[in-house]
């Protein structure tokens, strides 16, 4: 046989076997056009916001000019000024590392806590799952937005706060997704062979359950990002969320609220980076669900 014939059998061979999920999944979310244009996006505005404090002929956002006042869009301020003669441009891109940051950060307070509970809850099963899943149905009962309010109300309103306030109370949801994998995965062959082999009940759940949940979880990650945003510019359009001389997303909105007859550009500009980034997140949270449903395996070739 020759080394043309036996090249064009091993290329069949390998064109034929079949793809992980992972494999196929990436196919699939790449012909998603919506869904890479906002994942391009996200990752243009987290970069841009990141590097804020350092990117060429970015303005002062403290830098007051009481003289100059409120301006309207112009080459030399994009967005405008505020009423404090304030760059606008700069005011949005560094609320945004505030909003983005507490949207990551609160994020990943409820991924360990929800993934981690959920987690042993499904695999320890019977009474401990009941009585782990009530907790979780009481705290469900509960106005989690007022729990918050409280929170900074009688604690600080520090963003730290924010972090821990909002990421406690997004848990819950994550816990149950986390939790109904689990329980279908259990009784696998992997789990029993693991235990055959003397691997402790911890080690089973971190190394070989919890990785294979990851699908649903990646997917409502970028869908509990956008929520924790849209809680806090919620907050801070109350007054409890980000403080002065910080700005978020939200407390620009609160701010521009209050002159939009006046100055609308003061409460367009922050609105249509809160709005495009939400929508974005969202769009992206479609896509992965759609290229991650192990039901839906088409032909990407």
């Amino acid at each position: 046989m020759s080394s043309a014939s036996l090249t064009a059998m091993t290329g069949e061979r390998l064109e034929g076997r079949p793809q992980s999920l992972w494999a196929d999944a990436w196919k699939r979310m790449r012909r998603n056009r919506p869904a890479v244009a906002s994942a391009l996006f996200l990752l243009w505005m987290s970069g841009t916001a990141a590097l804020a404090p350092w990117l060429p002929g970015m303005p002062d956002p403290t830098l007051q000019h009481l003289a100059l006042g409120a301006t309207a869009p112009s080459t030399v301020h994009w967005f405008g000024t505020d009423e404090l003669g304030r760059d606008l441009f700069a005011r949005v891109v560094f609320g945004g590392r505030i909003s983005l940051l507490i949207g990551f950060v609160g994020t990943l307070v409820s991924l360990l806590a929800g993934v981690s509970y959920g987690a042993v809850a499904g695999y320890r099963g019977g009474r401990i799952d009941d009585a782990m899943m009530r907790f979780v149905d009481i705290l469900y009962s509960l106005p989690y937005i007022f729990l918050v309010i409280l929170l900074l109300v009688f604690f600080s309103r520090s963003i730290l706060m924010l972090f821990v306030a909002l990421g406690l109370v997004q848990w819950l949801t994550m816990a149950r997704i986390v939790r109904g994998q689990v329980l279908s995965l259990k009784q696998q062959t992997f789990v029993e062979a693991a235990r055959a082999l003397g691997i402790g009940d911890a080690a089973i759940i971190f190394r070989h359950l919890v990785p294979n949940t990851l699908g649903p979880v990646i997917v409502y990650t970028t869908l509990t990002v956008p929520a924790i945003i849209l809680q806090e510019a919620f907050l801070s359009f109350l007054g409890l969320g980000v403080q002065p001389p910080a700005a978020s997303w939200g407390t620009l909105v609160a701010e521009g609220a209050r002159v939009m007859a006046l100055f609308p550009w003061m409460v367009a500009f922050p609105g249509l980076a809160l709005s495009l980034t939400l929508f974005c997140f969202n769009f992206l949270g479609d896509g992965l669900r759609d290229a991650l449903d192990p039901h839906d395996r088409r032909d990407v070739h």
